[in-house]
């Protein structure tokens, strides 16, 4: 009789051994099917381009000292000469007539740079020094009067006009005694940095007539001298906002979004400004991707610790720095995801328990 109720027994256990077996080979099979999905995904969680053959010859290295620019891409917006003065339309002047009060007195430009002297009549010295000036209404004079000693002095300078529009302090008409330089334009608008956050400059565009100039201020305020060019009268000067030339940073940094780009800013002035990476960057797969150019160039970030000054690039505008996340903290992601359930069967199954 126990022999036959443990035959039974041992009958039941091995059925029920043979009947939970399939099942746990399908439990075991679907886990790692999903296990397999998972890894799969992660692959396809972050598509990022590969790097670019030869990228890093298409970027350079921040370089503090910057030659001087040719003359010759400037000469046509630099005024030849020396800088003295000629009146235009808008001056106001003074002739003075010596021992002749009666045609000394108080003159303005007119828009036709002619002004109105008594018994010589009208008198062109539009675009003339004071000498040149004086001399021209002794000559009007003459006829009239011998012996003649004239002066021509200026009480306003009216006409000495540059028009300074965008990001600055005080845009609009400024005046000036004689034709001033870039420098002294940018000065007297207040629009060089920092007055205010987003008037950091960069570039800015001189027109003339149916000419425009874009200067690089940033090479201009580093010591590029040949870039302060000389303006000439009605010349207009504008100053885009800084935000017209952006840097991204994006991907695994602590506060990714747009930056502002700044005179001789670098890949890790890029990434400092956004925080550095954070804990689930890949830090091996770091891109710096020029669209402008179509290059995209990957470095380890640890390679920027080397004291090797070529892999610290310089940005330009337009540069996307992109940090991308690690495979771990990708598998981490996606588990947290998942029914706290299902995660933990699938950890006991990974671990062979039951």
């Amino acid at each position: 009789m126990n022999g036959i109720e443990h035959s039974s027994a041992s009958g039941e256990s091995a059925r029920l051994g043979r009947s939970r077996s399939p099942s746990h080979r399908v439990i075991g099979f679907g886990l790692a099917l999903l296990w397999t999905s998972i890894l799969s995904g992660c692959g396809a969680w972050e598509v990022v381009p590969g790097p670019t053959p030869s990228a890093a010859s298409d970027f350079e290295v921040p370089e503090r000292r910057i030659e001087a620019s040719s003359f010759e891409l400037l000469k046509q917006f630099e005024q030849a000469g020396e800088p003295v003065y000629r009146f235009g339309p808008g001056d106001e002047l003074v002739v003075s007539v010596a021992a002749r009060p009666e045609i000394s007195g108080p003159h303005l430009v007119g828009p036709d740079g002619i002004i109105t002297v008594p018994f010589a009549g009208p008198i062109l010295i539009g675009d003339l020094t004071r000498e040149e000036a004086a001399a021209r209404v002794v000559e009007a004079l003459a006829p009239y009067y011998l012996d003649l000693s004239v002066t021509v002095g200026v009480t306003r300078y009216g006409s000495n006009r540059i028009v300074v529009l965008g990001r600055v302090e005080n845009p609009g008409v400024l005046q000036f005694d004689t034709p001033p330089n870039l420098l002294e334009t940018l000065a007297q608008a207040g629009g060089l940095p920092l007055l205010r956050p987003e008037q950091l400059l960069t570039r800015c565009a001189v027109i003339r007539g149916d000419k425009i100039l874009w200067v690089d201020v940033a090479r201009l305020l580093t010591g590029d001298l040949s870039l302060n060019i000389r303006l000439q009268r009605n010349d207009i000067v504008y100053i885009p906002d800084s935000t017209d030339t952006p840097v991204y940073v994006l991907g695994e940094v602590q506060t990714p979004g747009v930056y502002r780009l700044t005179p001789q800013m670098s890949f890790l002035d890029a990434m400092s400004q956004a925080g550095g990476p954070t804990r689930d960057a890949n830090l091996n797969r770091i891109h710096v991707i020029r669209p402008a150019d179509r290059v995209n160039l990957t470095f380890s970030f640890m390679e920027i610790l080397k004291p090797d000054p070529g892999l610290n690039v310089a940005m330009k505008e337009g540069d996307i720095v992109y940090v991308p996340r690690s495979g771990v903290s990708q598998v981490g992601y996606i588990l947290q995801q998942i029914n706290p359930f299902s995660s933990i069967l699938v950890i006991n199954q990974l671990l062979g328990t039951e």
